[in-house]
């Protein structure tokens, strides 16, 4: 689906915000479909400051935004989640950003589709009840592939503490303050000359391990290719084609076009906690990523959705032990 918003004008001074009125096609809860882009309640590019505000940072072409999401006043509370969406960006690229925008907070992603298929009323019953409870969730497009790519190769392979301090820390270290008047403690994501001087040493009080740098480096050398991926509109061909990269493969892969596509069928494979948590919620027992796809399978093309809505009815797969406590190597 391509979203047609008219680019706002270029101005000549970033002090005063660039504003974009949206008015979505059906529900959009601003909170709940944004707050997948953050890693932590500290993320230093998204703070979720209420369901109706949410403030991001990115960049564009290269160039730093800070946003801010809010809904227009007015309405009851059974148009809620139909009023207009009023987007503030401030910093040297959001007048080319403001347009991208609705793309964020799901205006590319369509369930129409999937609610009027047949393999929708295969669903249980629990998640019908969770999609009329959460109708405003959706699925975000940021097209921001290197940012997100970076995200997706500093989780691999460690808890999401580990990943969410790294995360933190680097961007703190090499990115820059988010422009305008957002939130104490927001960072704009480096650039990719930014994470080029990033030293080795760096790397390693962030706990990131050499494997993990150098995917990301291999990323950031290729970026302007890598962003030319958010202009594909088909996410299993970004997918395909991100698993080029020697050190991205099928879990990266899939966490990031999640983000940056809207994906309503990437599903991450090989993650540690994923197929345990499908199959307790289907089966009642722990099972494989094998299992978990055959579960998955008569929602092809929209199983990323399912997995979505089994967030949204609120299962949780049962603990049977202590959490992995991450190792600290920062000061070794």
């Amino acid at each position: 689906m391509i979203l047609q918003v008219p680019a706002a004008p270029a101005q000549q001074s970033t002090a005063e915000p660039v504003r974009l009125r949206w008015t979505p096609s059906g529900p959009v809860h601003l909170g709940q479909t944004l707050a997948v882009l953050g890693r932590g309640t500290n993320d230093p590019t998204l703070r979720v400051i209420s369901p109706e505000c949410v403030w991001i940072t990115t960049r564009h072409r290269g160039l730093a935004v800070s946003a801010r999401f809010t809904r227009s006043p007015g309405g009851t509370a059974a148009t809620a989640l139909e009023r207009d969406i009023v987007v503030d960006a401030w910093g040297p690229g959001a007048p080319e950003w403001i347009s991208r925008a609705p793309y964020w907070c799901g205006a590319a992603d369509d369930w129409t589709t999937f609610e009027e298929s047949s393999a929708y009323a295969l669903l249980p019953e629990r998640l019908r009840q969770a999609r009329r409870r959460h109708p405003g969730l959706r699925l975000p497009a940021t097209g921001a592939v290197t940012d997100r790519a970076v995200i997706a190769v500093i989780e691999q392979r460690v808890t999401a503490i580990e990943a969410i301090r790294a995360y933190r820390y680097l961007v703190r270290l090499a990115g820059e303050t988010a422009p305008g008047p957002a939130p104490t403690g927001m960072y704009v994501p480096p650039s990719p000359e930014q994470w080029r001087r990033v030293p080795s040493w760096q790397w390693h009080r962030a706990s990131v391990d050499p494997h993990r740098s150098a995917t990301i480096m291999r990323v950031i050398h290729r970026s302007s290719a890598v962003e030319r991926l958010g202009l594909i509109q088909d996410p299993a061909v970004v997918r395909a084609k991100l698993q080029t990269f020697n050190g991205i493969g099928v879990w990266t892969a899939a966490e990031i076009t999640q983000c940056t596509h809207a994906d309503p069928d990437g599903i991450s494979v090989r993650d540690y906690h994923l197929a345990d948590y499908v199959c307790w919620f289907f089966d009642g027992a722990p099972g494989s990523d094998q299992r978990m796809e055959e579960l998955l399978e008569p929602w092809r093309g929209h199983r990323q959705r399912v997995v979505r809505l089994i967030k949204a009815s609120g299962h949780r797969k049962p603990s049977f032990g202590p959490r992995l406590s991450p190792a600290d190597h920062r000061w070794h």
